[in-house]
């Protein structure tokens, strides 16, 4: 395996920083969230999810949930559409579900910024060049969040994750933060089309 670049090195230090600074700074407004996804869906207050991470390692990503736990007879989750709340959708679109991640960062097992962590069981589905999306830290936002987020088709965002990958430097993450508040202030790109979130990549396996 290549050696890492320098500047990861360096992220990885501007990570710890800036996800330390967002959960003190932000913790009122961890808090407040926290309290009202109780009053609005109940427990649990957090999502907990497998994703894989760098070098397709898996970690248990953590964010506010915004969906409710409703099931069908047969005790399978309904549909996404079925789930989401008005709450939960504002919740998605302002991204403040997406606080809890900070702790991510954190722990190490994202960036700030880089593509985003997916699904463990869509490792296999990748192309090679798909998979180098793995040879950095995922992070919580991207240049695919930054160029159409949900909108965007799945190649198109694979595509998108690849050439972070080639081109990662400090001039671009900063590009990328600064086009992410851009994002979440115009909320564009929350959900693909005929979709409450998007559609899968691969459906989850059944055995």
């Amino acid at each position: 395996m290549a050696q890492p670049r320098v500047y990861d090195v360096v992220k990885r230090g501007l990570d710890i920083v800036a996800a330390t600074a967002g959960l003190i700074l932000l913790a009122p407004v961890i808090a407040g969230t926290a309290l009202a996804v109780r009053t609005k869906l109940g427990a649990p207050v957090l999502f907990r999810q497998a994703r894989a991470g760098r070098d397709g390692r898996t970690f248990t990503l953590l964010k506010f949930r915004s969906m409710l736990d409703d099931r069908d007879a047969q005790g399978r989750l309904l549909e996404d559409e079925d789930r989401l709340t008005p709450f939960g959708s504002a919740l998605r679109s302002s991204s403040l579900d997406e606080l809890p991640s900070l702790w991510n960062v954190l722990r190490g097992d994202m960036s700030v910024v880089g593509p985003r962590p997916l699904l463990v069981h869509y490792l296999d589905g990748y192309t090679p060049r798909q998979a180098r999306r793995h040879e950095v830290r995922p992070g919580i936002t991207g240049l695919a969040q930054v160029s159409g987020r949900n909108s965007l088709e799945w190649d198109e965002i694979f595509e998108l994750d690849v050439e972070y990958v080639d081109h990662r430097s400090a001039g671009l993450d900063l590009r990328i933060l600064g086009r992410t508040i851009a994002t979440v202030l115009k909320r564009d790109g929350i959900s693909a089309e005929g979709h409450a979130t998007r559609e899968a990549f691969r459906e989850e396996p059944t055995a």
